[in-house]
């Protein structure tokens, strides 16, 4: 339930200067020990499971549609520590479209010069949207559970400001990376906000540490759902607002023209957040 203490971590004035220019948005001390640990053995549990099932201890897991596998990862869509910067960024026709959770152990391997995978998030949509920039849509939250605060522990790679560029040129040599770039360097508990559309990759990890993040991706309700997500099994349990953010609505129509009781979250927004309820 969303209680008025979430208000006090609505998006602040700099904040929002930041990621608009920027195109991302750091926040340290998301989580707290607790919820590291919580998490982590959570996440850990996941990636054992996939182990035992034939995964490929070498390779890196990418497990989308995790929220269903316990309470507390459905207790980050609507994380008050969070979800007022997701609203004040994107407005309050949002709803969970995309999660995944991702793990990169050790490569095992020396260090190379090789550039990166680049891209901007979305697929098919930055071919076929008519627009420049392209429309930011949506963002992503990526909650660090690994100390990546060594470059080489395959760090998040970003580029500020590219979130306005439609294309990147990437070096001819394919042995270095793009100008500007820099590897997001946070402790574990940090929520690194990102616009869909900021130039991104991931990158190998040298170290002997363990890279473990869980991505939550927001976007209008009108975007159809990124991966075959069960979320609406937890609709029965959840609170109203918890319950648009997984998915919810009262009818198709209801995506592109809402009613209040499509978007719960603007009713509370009304009474506790006026201006933010346009």
């Amino acid at each position: 339930m969303m209680e008025t203490t979430a208000l006090q971590f609505r998006l602040t004035d700099d904040e929002r200067r930041h990621f608009n220019e920027q195109g991302y948005l750091i926040v340290e001390n998301a989580l707290d020990s607790d919820q590291i640990t919580r998490l982590t053995t959570l996440t850990d549990a996941a990636y054992t499971t996939k182990l035992t099932n034939g995964f490929d201890p070498s390779a890196a897991l990418f497990y989308p549609n995790f929220i269903p596998d316990a309470p507390e990862f459905a207790d980050l869509v609507d994380y008050e520590k969070i979800l007022p910067k997701v609203w004040g960024i994107l407005g309050w026709n949002i709803y969970l479209y995309h999660a995944h959770l991702i793990i990169t152990p050790p490569s095992g391997k020396a260090r190379d010069r090789k550039t990166f995978g680049w891209h901007q998030d979305s697929g098919r949509v930055n071919q076929e949207m008519e627009s420049h920039p392209r429309p930011r849509l949506s963002l992503k939250v990526a909650y660090f559970l690994s100390d990546t605060s060594e470059e080489g522990r395959g760090n998040f790679w970003i580029i500020p400001g590219s979130h306005l560029n439609d294309t990147l040129a990437l070096p001819t040599d394919k042995l270095s990376q793009p100008e500007g770039a820099i590897p997001v360097r946070v402790k574990p508990g940090t929520a690194v906000f990102f616009d869909r559309r900021l130039w991104h990759t991931a990158s190998p990890n040298w170290s002997d540490v363990t890279r473990k993040i869980l991505f939550y991706g927001y976007g209008y309700r009108w975007i159809r759902t990124k991966d075959d997500m069960t979320v609406k099994d937890l609709w029965p349990q959840s609170d109203p607002i918890r319950k648009q953010l997984l998915g919810y609505g009262t009818n198709c129509n209801g995506f592109f023209s809402p009613t209040d009781d499509d978007v719960p979250l603007r009713v509370w927004l009304r009474e506790h957040s006026p201006e933010e309820a346009k």
